[in-house]
């Protein structure tokens, strides 16, 4: 059974380091040109019943606990004049919640734990065509060709392998710009404690600045803002950014001012929720390529969690992988479903008029009850 796994994020790395410790073989076709080509983004706050789950049934537990950052889960909200409106300290070197890792370092730890040869590195898939006999004959940028007998997307929002399965159209649900500040404590001290060692979120209306420490002592900034129709270019500029901030505390916007370069704007997209697929031989799909959710602290968690399970699912039938793949897709579009309504729920409730007062809210435990469980997931 050759199993293709296009994509070397997070989720599909994950499902190969899985099926390996099974002994079955599978390839990873990934387009970056190597581990180090880009960087792999902010760090994440991997939850015990999913993204820790995953890990543990990778074998890779207490690497992880050595990588991880416990300390990164306390955050501070804020609004626009300073005032802090929740403050959460995680209890020192616990790891019974949701410990923070860096996203690079998680990959690391994932490409480490794999076989040499089981990435193949600047091979984005452009095309993958059905085979009379089964399986699918698969084409990438620049004329290398491969065949599998499973195909699995692990291809992210702009899957090339869902587009066999459904024709779901993605949809804008917000603008994220993003800086970087290198060296803060020494560059930045004030900034450095500002932020302290976890997230800084400031929310106005309609528009969070937000603020994420990184284990290498760097800072990374997120500006949120509702979805329009301005050019991406228009928020390329810091003048323009701070113009946007106008009035809020100096304090505050100096994150915006002290980025080392100029800010990186993206759109944020959204799968509709509920997206299912007619179960086909042969092919399936795993994280944001099944269900690409707005970011608010789901979606890493999710990938890693569908590639234990369909992993799982491949062992344990590994004569019969159409019966395996379909018993995971009927199991993950019932677990996604939920999550997805609640993640875009979030996604609103941030960028609202009425965001402070509604984080306030959301944070406070009513009496005889305990902190709301998805704390930590809108961070």
């Amino acid at each position: 059974m050759r199993i293709a796994i296009a994509g070397g994020g997070l989720g599909g790395l994950t499902l190969a380091r899985i099926l390996h410790r099974h002994g079955i073989d599978a390839m990873v076709y990934e387009r970056e040109a190597s581990r180090s080509a880009r960087s792999q983004g902010g760090s994440l706050d991997l939850h015990p019943e999913s993204g820790q789950r995953a890990l543990a049934d990778a074998g890779l537990a207490g690497r992880f606990r050595s990588a991880a950052r416990p300390e990164g889960e306390e955050h501070r909200i804020l609004d626009p004049a300073g005032r802090t409106l929740v403050h959460h300290r995680p209890q020192p070197g616990s790891f019974t919640g949701r410990p923070e890792i860096d996203r690079s370092a998680l990959r690391d730890l994932l490409l480490d734990s794999l076989p040499g040869d089981a990435v193949a590195w600047q091979h984005r898939l452009v095309a993958a065509t059905p085979r009379p006999d089964g399986g699918f004959g698969l084409m990438f940028d620049g004329g290398h060709s491969a065949d599998c007998d499973v195909l699995i997307g692990a291809d992210g929002a702009r899957s090339v392998v869902r587009s066999l399965l459904t024709d779901a159209a993605l949809s804008s649900v917000a603008t994220l710009v993003e800086l970087s500040i290198s060296d803060a404590d020494r560059r930045h001290p004030d900034l450095a404690e500002l932020v302290g060692p976890g997230n800084l979120w400031c929310i106005g209306v309609n528009q969070i600045l937000a603020a994420q420490r990184l284990g290498d002592g760097s800072i990374r900034v997120g500006i949120s803002l509702r979805a329009d129709d301005r050019h991406l270019d228009t928020y390329r500029s810091k003048r323009a950014l701070l113009d946007m901030f106008d009035g809020w505390d100096p304090s505050l916007t100096a994150l915006i001012e002290a980025g080392d370069g100029p800010p990186t704007p993206r759109r944020i997209e959204a799968m509709p929720t509920g997206t299912r697929w007619a179960h086909q031989p042969g092919i399936t799909l795993i994280g944001d390529a099944a269900h690409l959710m707005p970011p608010v602290g789901e979606g890493a968690n999710q990938a890693m969690l569908d590639a234990a399970e369909l992993a799982a699912e491949l062992a344990t039938n590994p004569a019969d992988p159409d019966s395996a793949i379909q018993t995971y897709e009927e199991a993950m579009f019932t677990r996604i479903h939920p999550i997805a309504e609640m993640s875009a729920r979030v996604q609103a409730m941030m960028l609202s008029p009425t965001a402070a007062d509604d984080i306030i809210r959301f944070f406070t435990p009513q009496p005889a009850e305990s902190a709301p469980a998805g704390r930590a997931a809108i961070l």
